[in-house]
């Protein structure tokens, strides 16, 4: 019925604008502003605003800055929480088969900056540049002791005290709060890596 609505809707505006040559949607295709405005005479659209309930185009929301504009660290974050709730899977390393910790950070800094970062937690916190936790930034790494002495977690941290990670066994990628009793118990230290310095 929408699509029958919309092909009505799109050939009484061809008429009223006297533009019979226009081309009108197929079926399938979606009745959006975009749509109408192929059909009509740039002319015609000058007079005619329009109405509020009919939908706007729009660019989608996830299509990044081109690289060479946009911060490497906000590349990062809206990268990473395209990923959240991907299954935890020891080993993992990319979204089909899932990802544990260190898998989730090296995946997502590989596609967005393509850098290789080591491939695990431990050696993660090896590498690049310590941080002060009060200088941490979005995109630097956030280590945690959560087997004892050892770093054994690492997450992506976001800013405003949240960091994004894969947890562990029966969970998936999400967001916490460095604050929560677990996390901050458990904070080992940041570590900038070097495409980030």
């Amino acid at each position: 019925m929408r699509r029958r609505g919309c092909t009505l809707l799109a050939t009484a505006f061809v008429v009223l604008a006297g533009n019979a040559s226009a081309a009108l949607p197929a079926p399938g295709e979606a009745c959006t502003m975009q749509a109408l405005q192929t059909m009509l005479a740039p002319s015609v659209l000058d007079d005619l605003s329009a109405p509020d309930w009919l939908p706007q185009a729009r660019t989608p929301p996830n299509d990044p800055a081109p690289a060479s504009d946009a911060d490497p660290r906000h590349l990062l974050v809206d990268f990473a929480m395209t990923l959240r709730d991907i299954r935890y899977r020891r080993g993992g390393r990319s979204p089909p088969h899932g990802f544990d910790c260190s898998g989730f950070v090296h995946y997502v800094f590989a596609q967005v900056l393509g850098v290789e970062l080591p491939e695990n937690s431990a050696a993660q916190y090896r590498d690049g540049q310590k941080i002060d936790r009060d200088d941490m930034q979005a995109g630097d790494l956030v280590f945690f002791r959560t087997r004892g002495k050892r770093i054994s977690h690492v997450g992506i941290y976001l800013g405003g005290g949240r960091f994004i990670h894969s947890p562990t066994t029966g969970e998936r990628v999400r967001v916490d709060h460095m604050s929560e009793k677990y996390w901050s118990r458990r904070f080992a230290g940041a570590r900038r890596p070097d495409a980030l310095i």
